[in-house]
């Protein structure tokens, strides 16, 4: 299962697909030019804004 770690408190989750019961996995998307991070499945290729603490998105394990 795909982990998400906060790189200033330590924080961390794991992160699956509620529909598929897949793992989420790290991807980015472009939003007018600009990069955002996301967590999509694998297997219906539904997306989330990744999860984000101390004000900043969770790092992918």
């Amino acid at each position: 299962m795909s982990t998400y770690e906060c790189k200033k408190c330590g924080m961390s989750v794991n992160a699956s697909c509620a529909k598929c019961n897949e793992p989420l996995a790290n991807d980015h998307l472009d939003v007018n030019g600009t990069q955002v991070q996301i967590s999509k499945c694998p297997t219906c290729e539904g997306k989330i804004k990744s999860p984000q603490c101390c004000g900043a998105d969770m790092g992918a394990n």
